[in-house]
This record gives C-alpha cells, sequence and structure tokens, in this order.
C-alpha cells in the first residue's frame, strides 16, 4: 500500500529534479535576452546574447560568418543593472533549495517504501521538499519576470568600450534560456504541489519499525 501512495511522489520527485537541472542549465547560458543590431554604414548585423553570467557578442565578417566573443561577468563589474544582479542571487538561492529538496525526497521516499517511518508519525514526510519547490518557483518566476520586463521595456545595459557592443539594441527578444527557466518554475511548481498533497496510507497497511 506505501508503494501505491508513493507512485504519485515519485513522479513529483521527477518534476523537481527535472526543474533543478533546467534551473541550473539555463543559469549557465547567455541566451536571457537576443539583443539586434543593424548597423547602418555597411548593412552588416550583429547579435548579442545577455545571459545571467556572461554576454555573447556575435558581429557579422561576411555574408554567412560570425565572430563570437564571451565576456563572463565578476562581482566587480558595475555595469551590470540591478534587475540582473538580483536574478542572480535568486537563481542561485533557488538552484540551492531544489537540490535540498531533490535529496529530502529521496530520503522520504527511501523511508516510506522501507516502512522505516516512525510507529506514531502523523506528518507529512514529503512537506519539506514541497515548500522548498514552491519556494524555488517563485524565486525562479521572479527572475523571469525580471529579465521579461526588461525586454518588453527595451531596457539597455551600459557595456564598457572593450565589448564593442552598443548599450542599446534595435530590437531584442527573448532567449531560450528564459524559456528554459519558465519550463523550470513550472516543474518546481509541480513538484512541490505533488508532495504537499501526500498522505499517510492507513496505520494499519505500513509495516512500521520502532
Amino acid at each position: 500500500m506505501a508503494r501505491k501512495h508513493a507512485k504519485w511522489q515519485i513522479g513529483g520527485f521527477a518534476a523537481g529534479a527535472i526543474a533543478w537541472f533546467l534551473c541550473i542549465v539555463s543559469m549557465g547560458l547567455p541566451q536571457w535576452r537576443v539583443w539586434f543590431f543593424q548597423d547602418p554604414m555597411d548593412s552588416k548585423h550583429g547579435m548579442t546574447l545577455v545571459g545571467m553570467w556572461k554576454t555573447c557578442i556575435y558581429h557579422q565578417e561576411s555574408n554567412s560568418t560570425f565572430n563570437r566573443m564571451c565576456y563572463k561577468y565578476t562581482y566587480q563589474d558595475d555595469f551590470i543593472p540591478l534587475d540582473i544582479r538580483v536574478a542572480q542571487h535568486l537563481l542561485l538561492i533557488a538552484s540551492f533549495l531544489g537540490i535540498i529538496a531533490t535529496i529530502s525526497v529521496i530520503i522520504a521516499l527511501w523511508k516510506l517504501n522501507s516502512g522505516r517511518l516512525r510507529k506514531k508519525a502523523t506528518f507529512n514526510p514529503f512537506r519539506l521538499p514541497g515548500i522548498l519547490n514552491i519556494i524555488a518557483s517563485s524565486f525562479v518566476f521572479l527572475s523571469i519576470l525580471y529579465n521579461y520586463l526588461s525586454i518588453i521595456r527595451k531596457d539597455g545595459i551600459a557595456f564598457p568600450p572593450s565589448f564593442h557592443t552598443p548599450s542599446f539594441p534595435d530590437h531584442q527578444k527573448i532567449g531560450t534560456a528564459l524559456a528554459m527557466a519558465t519550463l523550470s518554475c513550472f516543474l518546481f511548481l509541480v513538484g512541490g504541489i505533488i508532495p504537499l498533497s501526500f498522505t499517510l496510507p492507513p496505520r494499519s497497511r505500513v509495516r512500521y519499525t520502532i
């Protein structure tokens, strides 16, 4: 009976683990904001990918060749806007909460399937990972919202001259990393709701250890 009750929790565990993986991957990708430029002098196109931890700049060398240069951020860089600074910390906290939630679910599943729940236990052993995943989901959502609003408002970034890229694009759009983070946010939420909905099976059908 305990195994039957754990089936949904395995699904919640999978959702939370995938969400954590996507959160980690999206943080390292530069495609949060995609900037496009048009050089009026020689009709060459340029593109800049603005990420959480680095910016990649593409300059068109010929009709089909682009030269790519990436620059990683440091905490000493004062050109990074506040919304990216805040999103960096929110994503780091979300990834930390996600790994703790994943480990907590593994421990709870092991206890449930091995019958190692305490005899007088009445609490939901999946409550902690459920709460952590929901908090992680909210943090990822705020990071997404900050970046989305920056794209909508067409905010620029005062990059240093060494980047050789304008501070404002001709136009910009959502990148694949932001879409990946959106999926991570949804899966974190699913991975939080399922554990919170868990109810202990009837005591008479569960093997307990003292």
